[in-house]
């Protein structure tokens, strides 16, 4: 990475300015071009100063972050990302998410205190990922308003097994291309559908809930004991690691844990993917779609082990290529598909009965 990201802060407090600027100050790709203390400053500052990335929090006076994001976006789209508190923003964050921003970070407090520095790994690896993403691949109108497109003209390769699950593994830019890809699917959809999505605690059962509005099927945050079934999508909860357990009548259900401890994530879309190449075997379809790093690519290297075939999101739609490519480079994909045609690839597949 040669190009130094031009960032602008945005937070209406004097000492979250000041921290994140030194947090950020810590890569040498990245250069703090200005501050702004609420939105409308922000919109004058992004004019003449012409950042590449903008860090946003969302409670502010005078014009607050989603405001703020509507008005930018409508008039020069640039990668945004949100450093916002759960419990005071929670709802902010997903209607910023849907406004156009490119990721979020959790503010591990309200307070003035150096807790701020948790953050600052995170923070320097999503500014540095979204100074590289396409904006035209943040889908920023209403789900409710997407038109199902043709299905795909190349025909998926043959699963030798009738499907009996899909498991799904996605981070940034995950929030939105769910809610483009989910509500697409019929209520008579034949299939279960588990996810894990890289997000912090307090944000799963929120965006869950969000999803199941705009869905005929039906959308959780996945519990201790629910009941794996057709036409149920589980989300994993953010904290826990969601997996699978098959009892002696056929009945699968969802079991959640800390464990294990030494994992990047939790939940992990690894842990997921081998759980359920476990239970499912040869009928299981894995698929990973948009965001950094790599997991996932160890379960699906568990899923292949046990005959199950893997889709991977194609770089033409990812908004981060990072968890997709990894698979890929791994061998370990059986077919790259681009988010437009995945909602009437997995209908053709689940009511193929192959």
């Amino acid at each position: 990475m040669s190009k130094i990201i031009r960032v602008l802060i945005v937070d209406d407090s004097a000492y979250v300015r000041k921290v994140v600027r030194q947090m950020l100050s810590r890569s040498p790709f990245i250069e703090v071009v200005g501050t702004a203390h609420d939105g409308k400053d922000a919109l004058e500052q992004i004019e003449k100063l012409k950042p590449d990335v903008v860090t946003l929090d969302l409670i502010m006076p005078e014009m607050e972050g989603v405001e703020f994001l509507k008005q930018q976006m409508a008039k020069h789209p640039i990668p945004v990302v949100v450093v916002s508190i759960a419990d005071e923003g929670g709802e902010r964050v997903l209607a910023a998410l849907d406004a156009g921003a490119v990721d979020f970070v959790q503010k591990p407090t309200a307070l003035a205190t150096d807790k701020m520095y948790d953050i600052s790994d995170e923070l320097i690896e999503k500014v540095k990922a979204a100074a590289h993403v396409p904006l035209n691949r943040l889908p920023v109108q209403s789900p409710s308003s997407v038109i199902v497109p043709e299905k795909p003209t190349v025909s998926p390769p043959v699963i030798s097994q009738a499907l009996e699950m899909i498991v799904i593994g996605i981070s940034t830019g995950g929030p939105q291309a769910l809610a483009y890809a989910i509500p697409q699917l019929p209520a008579d959809f034949p299939l279960p559908i588990a996810v894990v999505l890289h997000m912090p605690i307090g944000y799963t059962k929120m965006y869950a809930e969000r999803l199941n509005g705009l869905s005929a099927l039906e959308v959780i945050e996945a519990a201790e004991g629910d009941v794996v079934r057709p036409g149920r999508v589980m989300i994993a909860p953010a904290g826990r690691h969601l997996t699978f357990i098959r009892h002696v009548d056929g009945q699968v259900l969802a079991h959640l844990e800390a464990r294990p401890f030494d994992m990047l994530h939790r939940p992990s879309v690894d842990v997921l993917f081998q759980s359920a190449a476990e239970v499912y075997g040869p009928h299981l379809l894995g698929v990973v779609m948009t965001g950094m790093g790599s997991d996932g690519k160890q379960g699906c290297a568990w899923i292949k082990s046990h005959g199950g075939v893997v889709y991977t999101e194609d770089e033409s739609s990812c908004v981060v290529y990072g968890m997709p490519r990894s698979v890929v480079e791994a061998g370990l994909s059986d077919r790259r598909i681009s988010l437009q045609y995945l909602p009437s690839t997995l209908i053709n597949l689940a009511l193929s009965g192959v």
